[in-house]
């Protein structure tokens, strides 16, 4: 019974503190910083780098004499700025996806 009422008890401190022992550190060097990179990215060139995917996924029904030409035309890149990520229900590649996205942050 004694020790039943020692687990409760230690139970309930640890429910009152928060659960957690942290380890206290015992070094003095200052924790590592996160790694960013100083590197800017690359700007997606619409032209050279999309055209081909939105071609090769998307002709001829989203280019010039297509039926759906006149609603989304692919070859504008700001149709593609429109639609955003919903052009992945066709585009399933993760480097075309990637550049894709790459492309929506950047600024026009």
């Amino acid at each position: 019974m004694r020790i039943v009422l020692v687990v409760i008890a230690t139970a309930l401190l640890l429910v009152e503190s928060g659960g957690i022992v942290r380890p206290v550190r015992t070094t003095n060097a200052a924790p590592a910083a996160p790694l960013i990179s100083s590197v800017p990215k690359e700007r997606v060139d619409f032209d050279t780098q999309l055209k081909p995917i939105f071609q090769s996924k998307c002709m001829p029904c989203h280019f010039s004499g297509g039926q759906m030409y006149d609603r989304l035309p692919f070859d504008k890149p700001a149709t593609i700025r429109k639609l955003g990520t919903k052009l992945f229900t066709r585009i399933k590649e993760e480097h075309d996806r990637k550049l894709i996205e790459d492309f929506l942050t950047q600024s026009p």
